[in-house]
């Protein structure tokens, strides 16, 4: 009996890129076509610009998680686990499952989307005490963890050891490091009032860049206005510094300045997934190079996008490559999987081609800085579009609601200032989070596709 199989289809990631291209996928094309598997070491799918208001307690960690489970009209295989090497030439990626079991997942057609991981340098100390904001678990730990700085305060009887359990440094002054800041300093302001032994002028926070404008993308007006609301809140900005090392107990600015502290956020920046490096392929600045239709060059059923893909801005003229941001991954995951499509049916691609819609930063409360369709606004009118558009991004009614009921209770009842135990065993820092010794070099790929034995984990 002859057996005709389908086209295995083959998704690498969960983030914005990857789920807009299943589920796209998943709507135009008919069961008996292909089979579609999604490799994603969670089932969920994470609104990572709403992360800040996660570690404030504004939202609650679940509000952002987009079940992948949810639905029963979804046909996708999810394989649980992390792609951790792609072999071009025997169309197989290698993949580590959550029970850290080695597999070979072939395919016909592959997208990889595999989303960035947080950008380190080699700054002694930075990876073993510093945390990062990329992870869902890294919010909720980092509001864990500043709560119980308050409560480590107030327990002690040391003035010097008070004071420095009450600075907080953040790195990075792109947007996730100044919502960051923004947002939790507006849960310390408002914590601090429930502990009547704390003096509420020992709080201090630090944003620091080496950058020497805060969010250049937004333009000088809106960068300054964004830096005038932060020093009005006490946040302490200094630009074109960084640090030069770090300890549990103190950090050391390039200019000098030590700080007494046991609480540092990295947050200066991103770099593609160490996926891409397996691959062999050329690269720019770690993102795999690729057409304006997202395809890498020389290699037939092999799609790239989001973070990981340095995909041509047509929009513009100086040869730019698209900004990794949420509103080009959502865009590309829906035009590569038309592209899959066309490939599969026949018939020709199509180049990517998106103008950017502009810039939302919400710095809590009433204070934010927007820049939709180049429009600058300020205060209230930029937070409702901030808002507005977050609220829209978010894929399902269930996630839509849940934030905004959490919206809408926080501004009434405000903040609750519980711990919920994450830090009760071993402390977990930016090196505990994001696994990225996890990827096998080249040749194990090879390896492993010829079936020799690899050593564990």
């Amino acid at each position: 009996m002859n057996t005709v199989t389908r086209p295995r289809i083959l998704v690498v990631g969960a983030g914005f890129a990857g789920v807009e291209c299943v589920r796209r996928l998943e709507r135009k094309l008919a069961p008996a076509e292909a089979d579609v598997t999604l490799v994603t070491p969670f089932s969920y799918q994470l609104y990572l610009p709403l992360l800040p208001q996660v570690a404030s307690g504004v939202l609650t960690p679940q509000s952002i998680a987009l079940s992948l489970r949810r639905s029963k009209k979804y046909r996708t295989r999810i394989l649980p686990g992390g792609a951790i090497g792609v072999d071009l030439k025997a169309k197989v990626c290698v993949v580590r499952t959550i029970t850290d079991k080695i597999v070979n997942e072939p395919y016909d057609y592959i997208v990889l989307a595999p989303g960035s991981v947080t950008r380190t340098f080699d700054i002694p100390g930075l990876t073993e005490h510093a945390f990062g904001m990329k992870t869902l678990a890294e919010a909720a730990y980092i509001r864990d963890h500043v709560i119980t700085q308050l409560d480590l305060a107030d327990a002690s009887d040391d003035p010097a050891e008070r004071a420095a359990r009450l600075q907080f440094v953040v790195v990075g002054g792109g947007y996730a490091g100044t919502e960051t800041a923004a947002c939790l300093q507006r849960l310390t302001h408002a914590a601090v009032t429930r502990y009547p032994r704390l003096d509420p002028g020992l709080i201090k926070w630090h944003l620091i860049d080496i950058a020497p404008k805060l969010m250049p993308e937004l333009g000088d007006k809106l960068g300054r206005s964004a830096q005038e609301i932060l020093g009005r809140r006490g946040i302490e900005v200094s630009l074109g510094v960084s640090i030069d090392k770090a300890s549990a107990e103190e950090v050391t600015f390039t200019d000098g300045r030590v700080v007494p502290t046991h609480t540092l956020i990295w947050t200066a920046g991103v770099v593609a997934s160490p996926l891409m490096a397996t691959l062999g392929a050329e690269t720019v600045r770690g993102r795999l190079a690729v057409t304006p239709e997202m395809c890498l060059p020389g290699h037939d059923g092999v799609f790239a996008l989001g973070d990981s893909a340095a995909v041509p801005d047509l929009a513009k003229d100086d040869g730019a490559v698209c900004p990794p941001t949420a509103q080009h991954a959502m865009r590309q995951g829906r035009k590569v999987a038309d592209n899959v499509i066309a490939t599969l049916r026949g018939q020709p691609m199509q180049p990517y081609v998106h103008r950017d819609l502009g810039l939302v930063v919400d710095l809590g409360g009433k204070d934010a800085v927007s820049k939709p369709l180049g429009v600058e606004l300020r205060g209230v009118p930029a937070q409702a579009v901030a808002r507005g558009y977050h609220w829209s991004a978010l894929r399902t009614n269930v996630a839509k609601t849940r934030v905004m009921t959490n919206w809408l209770l926080n501004a009434v009842a405000g903040n609750d200032f519980v711990r919920t135990g994450f830090q009760a065993r071993k402390p977990a820092r930016l090196k505990d989070f994001e696994f990225t010794d996890a990827y096998l070099t080249p040749e194990q790929v090879r390896a492993q596709v010829e079936g020799k034995a690899l050593e564990g984990p």
